[in-house]
């Protein structure tokens, strides 16, 4: 262990001598022109998959639909958004590959779409000229009950994922999103989570292969990309690594029936003291029990004045029939006073139907489907709480919630499997001494600059009033929900220190780890966006002083 806090010290320490040799050790970039980018890929074109179908450049009368299809939030489909060069929408694994091979040979920023639910677009807006590369179409998914194993490819979505499981086993399932339009690629490599973690710990934890492309162009599978990679890829992002192609993810055993509660509470129902309690409780109760606290500000009933007051909704899914349920809810949350009138009982793939608020007795049919249920402009931000909020600074959130009235907050508890993982097993390091995760949601449907800056400043008032309450030094953010608030990285020389505001906050010590493990995969940093990990400074070791490799050496670090 002191080896190891030696090496990692020596590395951080190393980072200014780096910083000063790329002075004069840096690669030169193309300057090739775009506009022969169409050309390029026309030309390593492979006749048995030709890549033409799947180019879409603004002079395609498909381009607009097939830009704004996987669009989810509307703030970034306005009349003034920068629009990709063009879009490609790859039909085969050759298609990725001669669009890394091409986007570097012309010097043209890619941006890796999946299935557009990116919180800040950065999978399909960029400042630069740019182009999309969807993998929509590489939605392939094996099912393999025997071995309790899929392959899933990086452009299908979670509804399909857990429709194909259900074609094959009422017994299975996979632990993931609440969303069923969200795409598998940029889900699971953040990290993926859902109401099955306390039980089962998240999406990247019951991941056991993958496929991805890399800068080179080359297929690799976990044995031939090595494990430094893949444990990048696996709650790192995948987009600063390469592009992912496909998952093998491991089934997880879940009962032939589930059971599920939606309960909710007003602060005249004594709504605040629930709260309170379930601070104490969520983290500590039955692994198969996952109790969502969304807390939200309403009119009061049959108020004449447009009173507010705060709506607290408690959701919950859980492995077992009601009678157990409401056995380890009368013990260790009476407060809630469930009944059996509130549980409803029914297959798991109903439950993740009954959790994305589909009418009871939808046909698991509806988890096929790629429109999302709801399409607003919105904004989102992510925190960790560590110690339960005291009751009276409780109520003065509460307080601030009804001021505000639009933002609402989503509590996602953790224990269980989640406090049994080690932070560094996978890059998501929020493990061990978070008592739940924080979402801060803003929705709304005006268009324009205006409307945007009035609601997201609205969400960033209710997360500066939440300080006092959550994680500290850093302050934790989760991946998955992306917010460029807390920094953006813009690539330049500078871009391994703003990198660095960032990136602690999303993987704390196993920051440092992806950055080398990016320097080593794609030293010229092709996979880029606004939050994507940052490299050490290029350096080739063919051309820099016995010096420079001696502290590449030292480093370890074995540079493509």
């Amino acid at each position: 262990m002191q080896e190891m806090a030696i090496l990692r010290l020596s590395q951080l320490l190393l980072l200014p001598i780096l910083l000063v040799l790329s002075i004069s050790c840096t690669a030169s970039a193309s300057s090739s022109a775009p506009e022969n980018f169409v050309s390029c890929l026309l030309s390593h074109s492979l006749p048995s998959h030709p890549i033409g179908p799947a180019i879409y450049t603004p002079n395609n009368a498909s381009y607009s639909s097939v830009l704004e299809s996987y669009i989810r939030n509307l703030r970034f489909y306005e009349s003034y958004t920068r629009k990709p060069y063009l879009i490609i929408t790859a039909l085969h694994v050759s298609h990725v590959q001669q669009a890394i091979l091409c986007a570097q040979k012309h010097n043209l920023q890619m941006k890796i779409r999946s299935g557009g639910h990116d919180f800040e677009g950065a999978s399909y807006v960029a400042e630069v000229p740019f182009f999309i590369l969807d993998l929509f179409n590489l939605r392939t998914i094996n099912v393999d009950i025997k071995t309790e194993t899929a392959w899933v490819q990086a452009g299908a979505t979670l509804g399909e994922v857990y429709y194909r499981i259900y074609e094959k086993s009422k017994v299975h399932g996979f632990p993931a999103g609440v969303c069923p339009t969200v795409g598998v690629g940029g889900h699971f490599s953040g990290g993926g989570y859902g109401n099955m973690m306390r039980k089962y710990g998240l999406s990247v934890d019951n991941i056991v292969d993958a496929q991805i492309v890399d800068v080179h162009g080359r297929l690799l599978d976990r044995k031939s990309m090595g494990e430094d990679l893949f444990w990048a890829i696996t709650g790192g992002g995948g987009a600063s690594f390469g592009v992912v192609i496909a998952y093998k993810i491991n089934l997880v055993r879940v009962p032939e029936t589930v059971t599920v509660f939606r309960v909710i509470r007003t602060l005249e129902q004594n709504a605040t003291d629930i709260v309170y309690r379930w601070q104490y409780v969520a983290n500590k109760l039955d692994n198969d029990l996952f109790i969502r606290l969304i807390m939200d500000v309403v009119n009061v009933t049959g108020s004449q004045t447009g009173e507010k007051t705060l709506r607290a909704t408690f959701n919950a899914l859980f492995l077992g029939d009601s009678a157990r349920l409401l056995s380890v809810m009368n013990k260790s949350f009476p407060e809630l006073g469930l009944e059996q009138s509130d549980c409803q009982k029914m297959s798991w793939v109903e439950s993740t139907l009954f959790w994305t608020d589909f009418p009871n007795g939808t046909a698991p049919e509806a988890l096929l489907s790629r429109v999302p249920q709801v399409r607003a402009h919105f904004k989102r931000k992510s925190d960790y709480v560590k110690q339960p909020i005291p009751k009276a600074g409780l109520k003065w959130i509460i307080q601030k919630m009804i001021e505000l009235q639009t933002p609402l907050l989503t509590f996602n508890p953790y224990g269980g499997r989640m406090a049994e993982i080690a932070a560094s097993a996978k890059p998501f390091p929020h493990r061990a001494g978070n008592l739940w995760m924080v979402q801060y949601a803003t929705n709304w449907d005006a268009t324009g600059s205006e409307a945007a800056e009035k609601y997201i400043d609205l969400t960033r008032k209710l997360f500066e009033y939440m300080t006092p309450f959550v994680s500290k030094s850093p302050r934790e953010a989760f991946f998955n929900y992306k917010d460029l608030d807390i920094g953006i990285n813009h690539n330049d020389k500078g871009s391994n220190f703003e990198g660095r505001v960032f990136g602690v906050k999303y993987f704390k010590e196993n920051f440092d780890k992806l950055v080398l493990i990016k320097t080593k995969v794609d030293p010229g940093n092709f996979f880029r966006n606004e939050q994507s990990i940052p490299t050490l400074p290029y350096i080739n070791i063919h051309t820099c002083s016995p010096f420079d490799s001696l502290i590449l050496q030292y480093q370890n670090i074995s540079f493509l």
